[in-house]
C-alpha cells in the first residue's frame, strides 16, 4: 500500500515594506500638513502698498484660516474716507510647511456695520407722479400688470364691439387690466381730489351734484368725473362723486341779516 507524502506547506514570506518608501511618505505627509502660519506683518505691509497713505491701514481685526491651513484671510480697519466700517483683506497663501507665504490678493470689503449703498432700484420702479418732463420718454414694460391686451378690454370701458374693433382694426395693442384700473381708482379716490381732502370736507356740496361736473364714461363713470368749472383748484381734473369745493355750481351766500 502506497504512503501518502506528507508535504510540508512553505509558509510564504511576507513582502516587507521599502524602508525608504515608507520614509518618503512620512516626509510628504508631514510636509502637506500646514501649521497655521504667522503672516500679519507681511498682510498689513500688503495694505501699506496699496493704500494712498499710510495712516488709511487700521488697526488688526481678526485672521480666518481654510481647513488645510494654507490660506489665511488677514482683515484690517480701512480708514477711508466715504467707507464707514469697511475693511483691508488680505488673503495669503503658503504651499506647505517648508514655504515661505505669499499674498494672493489685496481688497476692501464691507464689514457687518459697513455703509453701503441701498440696494438697486430699476427706474421704472422708483419714478415718481411729476417725475416726467418734457421730452421725457418711460417705455412701459411688456409684463405690466397694469395692462392686457387689446382684445382683452371690458366693452364697458371701451365703448365699442370689441370683436369688431379688433377685426376692424381699431382696437389698441393693450388696455387697462382690471388690476391696473383699481389701482388708478384707489389712488384718485384716496388723493387730493377724493372725499378725504380738506377742501372737500368743507365744500358745501359734493361733486356730483355740480353743473360742473362731467361723468366720465366706462366702468369708472360711478365713481368718478370730471372738472369743468375754470375757477375751481380741480379744474380739468378727475374728481370723485363725492369730492367738492367751494366753487359749486349750487353754493349760495347766505345773506346777512340786517338789524
Amino acid at each position: 500500500m502506497a504512503k501518502k507524502s506528507l508535504l510540508s506547506k512553505k509558509e510564504t514570506p511576507k513582502k516587507e515594506k521599502a524602508p525608504k518608501k515608507e520614509a518618503a511618505q512620512k516626509e510628504a505627509l508631514a510636509k502637506s500638513v500646514v501649521v497655521a502660519f504667522d503672516a500679519k506683518d507681511l498682510a498689513r505691509n500688503a495694505a501699506l502698498d496699496v493704500a494712498e497713505k499710510k495712516d488709511q491701514v487700521g488697526g488688526f481685526v481678526s485672521v480666518d484660516f481654510d481647513d488645510d491651513n494654507r490660506v489665511a484671510t488677514y482683515l484690517f480697519e480701512a480708514n477711508l474716507a466715504g467707507y464707514k466700517g469697511w475693511r483691508w483683506c488680505i488673503t495669503v497663501a503658503k504651499v506647505d510647511e517648508d514655504s515661505q507665504p505669499t499674498i494672493c490678493d489685496v481688497v476692501v470689503l464691507p464689514g457687518p456695520d459697513a455703509l453701503r449703498a441701498p440696494d438697486w432700484i430699476p427706474y421704472r420702479d422708483r419714478i415718481l407722479p411729476g417725475d416726467v418732463g418734457v421730452g421725457d420718454i418711460v417705455p412701459s414694460s411688456l409684463d405690466d400688470t397694469r395692462l392686457v391686451a387689446g382684445q382683452q378690454a371690458l366693452p364697458q370701458d371701451e365703448e365699442l364691439d370689441t370683436a369688431m374693433a379688433i377685426e376692424l382694426g381699431l382696437g389698441r395693442a393693450r388696455v387697462l387690466s382690471i388690476e391696473g384700473r383699481d389701482q388708478a381708482a384707489k389712488r384718485w379716490y384716496e388723493g387730493e381730489r377724493g372725499p378725504n381732502a380738506p377742501v372737500a370736507q368743507s365744500a358745501p356740496k359734493p361733486c356730483h351734484s355740480c353743473g360742473f361736473f362731467i361723468p366720465i364714461a366706462g366702468s369708472l363713470r360711478a365713481t368718478f368725473g370730471v372738472c369743468a368749472n375754470a375757477i375751481s383748484p380741480d379744474d380739468a381734473r378727475v374728481v370723485s362723486v363725492d369730492h367738492g369745493c367751494g366753487a359749486h355750481s349750487e353754493a349760495t351766500f347766505t345773506e346777512p341779516v340786517l338789524n
